[in-house]
């Protein structure tokens, strides 16, 4: 979109947009969100259901930007449609303009907020249908896994370890691929099953050594222009590992069937396939990691968050570490008694037999408590 087109309409002239809609929900578009207001020139936002390719060869989410440069209304209509059809069934509603439409979301400029995603003037958010919510950050911080900026050298097998003579003691355990976590639970054993069957598990630790062999693979890394990389070159050892510990519990950056929560109890660091999660400590409180863990699993907890996803082509979601920070979840801490022990107990059981009606039942649990 360019912003000098809009400044440039004459009077009276109208200006049509089609571009990705991810600007609306994300953090860059707070700028171009910001402009189209303070110009007043908004008048329609089009949003194309991001699980439906409308425009031919177009794998992005699709959106249409009507402005125009009038005196005529400061209303703003937003529309998500499903299919092309509906898309094709909107001439009428906007041959109307200014007028608007009943049924159809308008807001006065005033009414819009460019700081937050749009996507909640145009579609139904989930979090409305529970109660005491409050913010993920109260319960806990999310940041994004261990960038090497070259994982192909700091990553490891067990081969390759041998084959450069690299001893386990510079080698940091570590989950390097989603596809290498099926499950909720990541468990010691589990982390030993990758690495015997020779997928990456390690990440080279070379700070503070005096190895040789270590030292001789760093000096490869430098005839290779690996320390010239964007990341690297900003890093002092350039071949510093960033100070990320094991978090308890991972999830997934991207997904198309909702996020997806690991607990990781093997204690093993990850790359940026996941984002970390930390609870908070708190004194005095009931809301356990185990707790946390159990309601993250739960369809309420992945629903509540799609209120703050980014959505991309063809039914891709990716979160931020942010957009969890900042997302919603249940308040914990307001379970009764009764509802805790319940829920503990099938978090037990699941633990042990990884049967998925059990998560449907701590699920209710929540649902009876928390909705509205």
């Amino acid at each position: 979109m360019s912003l000098k087109s809009i400044q440039q309409l004459k009077p009276d002239g109208r200006c049509a947009y089609i571009i990705p809609s991810e600007f609306l929900n994300s953090d860059y578009g707070k700028f171009v969100k910001s402009h189209l207001l303070k110009t007043g020139s908004l008048r329609h936002v089009i949003v194309v259901d991001f699980e439906e390719n409308i425009f031919d060869d177009a794998l992005t989410t699709a959106s249409i930007i009507l402005c125009a440069n009038d005196k005529m209304t400061d209303k703003v209509q937003f529309t998500y449609v499903r299919s092309a059809d509906e898309l094709g069934s909107l001439g009428n509603q906007i041959s109307n303009y200014p007028n608007t439409n009943d049924g159809v979301a308008t807001y006065s400029v005033s009414e819009l907020n460019p700081e937050i995603k749009w996507k909640a003037y145009y579609q139904p958010r989930n979090g409305d249908r529970f109660k005491n919510l409050v913010p993920f950050s109260t319960y806990a911080k999310v940041v994004r896994g261990i960038a090497t900026g070259a994982n192909d050298f700091f990553t490891f097998n067990l081969s390759k370890a041998h084959r450069y003579s690299i001893d386990e003691r510079y080698l940091l355990p570590c989950v390097c691929k989603a596809i290498d976590v099926p499950g909720h639970f990541f468990t010691y054993s589990d982390y030993e099953k990758l690495k015997q069957a020779g997928k990456k598990a390690f990440l080279l630790n070379a700070m503070n050594v005096d190895d040789r062999h270590v030292i001789k693979y760093l000096r490869k890394g430098e005839n290779e222009r690996i320390d010239q990389k964007h990341l690297t070159a900003n890093r002092n050892p350039w071949y510093v590992l960033e100070n990320r510990p094991p978090s308890p519990i991972w999830v997934s950056v991207f997904n198309r069937t909702g996020l997806r929560f690991v607990r990781n109890e093997a204690n093993v660091s990850n790359l940026t396939t996941f984002h970390c999660i930390y609870p908070r400590k708190q004194l005095f409180s009931t809301v356990s990691t185990d707790l946390l863990f159990a309601y993250l699993m739960t369809n309420t907890a992945r629903r509540i968050f799609e209120d703050n996803s980014r959505e991309y082509g063809n039914g891709l979601q990716k979160f931020e570490p942010n957009d969890l920070n900042k997302g919603q979840i249940l308040d914990l801490s307001a379970l009764s008694p009764q509802g805790h022990a319940v829920i503990m107990e099938l978090y037990r059981q699941y633990a042990t037999n990884a049967e998925r009606r059990l998560i449907e039942e701590m699920d209710a649990v929540f649902k009876g408590e928390f909705s509205t």
